[in-house]
């Protein structure tokens, strides 16, 4: 039996920074994944593997089990129930796995996602032979939640396999989990998100296990859900940034104009309020989902503008911003900015000439474009025959 999980991705609609300053902030799936494939091999004890291949990155994980006991087995696991943390002894056994993997220097970022496959699979299905593919839509470190995704995705398939949740391997297509069995694939993801990121706020991984949209604020989270079919053009501007120092930057400018700031976070709690106010509202036709798309683009600007005066706005996101709007689009960015994503929203009545045309000029200045649904279905499993 071959069991296939898929979580989705994320972005931040609004709020991004300000929340670190108490202001509200929303967050939603998007339609681009990543995708587990488990196969769990039998046992045969000459030649049990545990193998890992990262088909984007072209690179496979090989390691006897007899290895992973020798390192693991004193942790007495399985214990899928249960989420337990990775103390520090035990990550670094798990890193000296890795190690001896030789991953070529380019590629040495990965191994901090392969620590989290390891402490996730041995924790959750113990030491099983098994195969395990990964291949995902989301571009890697642009903000958008791939390594939260990665984890719900590893946590969704390991959780289908083992004995913890109820689920049917005879139906057919994507499945979801119960609520019970989402809140325990939640608690497994953040335990793999904090050997990848430390202290990672758990936004990211919620998002990716539940989908639709989450309205939070100093640290409390709440799921909402869209009343209307959201689409937006995501443009992926290449441009690597170090979300800590634009953090460090806005607190900063806080201290120098600490007045100033606090407007600037009160309007973007305000912006975050109504546009999940405006998102949840019932659109019982086209006339009512057109006036709420044009509220949403008018949010979308004063957030953006907003960003702008935070100091975390960035040359190609503008080259973004100034393109999109010769087609009368909105667009803000997504994340920590000085670089990574733009959301674009592209309207129900938009033309698709329209939408080709600007994906052509964002293209030809180096940037990723993908266009994706917002607020879907987050963690889903299915089940096939073995090939």
């Amino acid at each position: 039996m071959e069991v296939k999980a898929r979580a989705p991705g994320k972005i931040i609609l609004a709020g991004e920074h300000a929340v670190v300053h108490g202001s509200t902030a929303v967050a939603a799936s998007i339609g681009l994944y990543t995708y587990v494939s488990l196969q769990v091999s039998p046992s045969n004890e000459n030649d049990d593997r545990l193998i890992l291949q990262l088909k984007d990155t072209s690179l496979e994980f090989s390691w006897p089990i007899g290895r992973i006991k020798d390192a693991l087995s004193s942790l007495g696991g399985p214990f899928p129930s249960t989420p337990m943390s990775c103390s520090s002894e035990t990550f670094n056994l798990i890193l000296a796995m890795i190690e001896e993997q030789n991953i070529p220097e380019a590629k040495t970022s990965l191994a901090s996602g392969v620590s989290a496959f390891l402490w996730l699979y041995t924790s959750i299905l113990g030491f099983k032979p098994a195969t395990v593919v990964v291949t995902s839509d989301l571009p890697l470190g642009a903000g958008l939640g791939s390594s939260a995704a990665l984890c719900v995705a590893f946590s969704a398939a390991l959780l289908a396999c083992s004995d913890t949740v109820n689920m049917d391997m005879k139906q057919e297509g994507w499945l979801v989990f119960g609520e019970s069995e989402l809140e325990l694939l939640n608690k497994w993801a953040f335990e793999g998100e904090k050997i990848i990121h430390g202290k990672p706020s758990g936004i990211d991984n919620t998002v990716s296990t539940y989908g639709n949209m989450i309205k939070f604020r100093s640290g409390n989270l709440t799921r909402i859900k869209s009343s209307m079919p959201l689409k937006m053009l995501i443009t992926n501007t290449k441009v690597g940034r170090n979300t800590k120092a634009l953090v460090a930057g806005v607190s900063e400018r806080t201290l120098r104009h600490s007045d100033a700031m606090s407007f600037v976070f009160d309007a973007v709690d305000s912006i975050s309020k109504e546009l999940a106010n405006v998102i949840q509202t019932p659109a019982p036709d086209d006339q009512s989902i057109i006036a709420k798309e044009e509220k949403l683009e008018e949010l979308m600007e004063m957030n953006q503008g907003l960003l702008q005066c935070m100091g975390v706005s960035h040359a190609s996101i503008e080259t973004v911003l100034r393109t999109t709007l010769k087609y009368k689009l909105v667009s803000k960015l997504t994340g920590a900015g000085g670089g990574g994503c733009v959301l674009t929203l592209l309207p129900t009545l938009l033309s698709g000439t329209i939408v080709d045309k600007v994906i052509a000029e964002l293209e030809s200045c180096g940037f990723q474009c993908l266009i994706a649904g917002i607020g879907g279905n987050g963690a889903e499993i299915c089940f096939s025959a073995s090939s």
